[in-house]
């Protein structure tokens, strides 16, 4: 069982989810606009978050910023009736970690939601199982801290920026590709937008490396994937 909030101002829909989450067995709850759901973010701290974008008082956009800015990682699934592919970029570099448009089917939706939480809680496991810093030019990164510094300081990675970064550490050098990823990091099958990798690599080099332009660490093959050089 998880505790799921779903962040939806459409009252028949919002009350639909519920009913279903429940019968999955999860804990549900429900804010009607923006501000009620940051404010429940804060304070119950659910294991995932079903958001809409298109919120009263203070769009979806805002409240996933908000929450990231403060530190809050459990997964979002951004719900919208929006289906351009430069917002979906927007929501990910915001720090989504899946996007359903509206109208959508049930099943794929529930199934979305449980590879979310399958996700999260492996993510959380093996941080609690490896401590190990592992570090690379002046870059060091602590698993279990989800804690990324640079000669000393920190370093601030969204929450799928540093699943991606753990999943290409952990192949040390041995190629990733993009199908693999999208499985491992977002728990999806390779059909969604492969460029939301991209986008995520593209920060990893400019938080990461020394000279973006020129990666040291995060190489790309071609019509394959990525590689992690230390």
């Amino acid at each position: 069982m998880a505790r799921i909030l779903v962040v939806e101002d459409s009252v028949d829909l919002a009350r639909a989810l519920r009913t279903n989450l429940e019968l999955e067995g999860h804990e549900v709850g429900v804010a009607l606009d923006g501000e009620r759901g940051l404010a429940l973010v804060r304070t119950s701290r659910p294991d995932l978050i079903v958001l809409d974008l298109m919120l009263p008082k203070m769009d979806g956009y805002l409240l996933l910023r908000a929450m990231r800015g403060e530190g809050l990682h459990m997964p979002v699934l951004i719900l919208t009736a929006r289906s351009d592919e430069a917002e979906k970029v927007r929501g990910f570099r915001w720090g989504a970690d899946d996007y359903v448009t509206k109208p959508f089917s049930l099943i794929e939706l529930l199934a979305r939601i449980e590879a979310l939480l399958r996700r999260s809680r492996h993510v959380a496991t093996v941080a609690a199982s490896n401590d190990s810093a592992v570090c690379f030019g002046t870059i060091e990164v602590h698993p279990s801290k989800r804690l990324v510094t640079r000669q000393g300081a920190p370093v601030p990675l969204r929450p799928k920026e540093f699943d991606l970064l753990m999943a290409l550490v952990r192949r040390d050098g041995s190629v990733a590709q993009r199908a693999e990823l999208l499985r491992e990091v977002w728990g999806y099958k390779p059909a969604m937008v492969s460029r939301t990798i991209d986008t995520h690599i593209v920060e990893l080099r400019r938080k990461l490396e020394d000279d973006p332009s020129s990666p040291r660490h995060f190489l790309t093959v071609r019509k394959t994937g990525y590689r992690f050089e230390r």
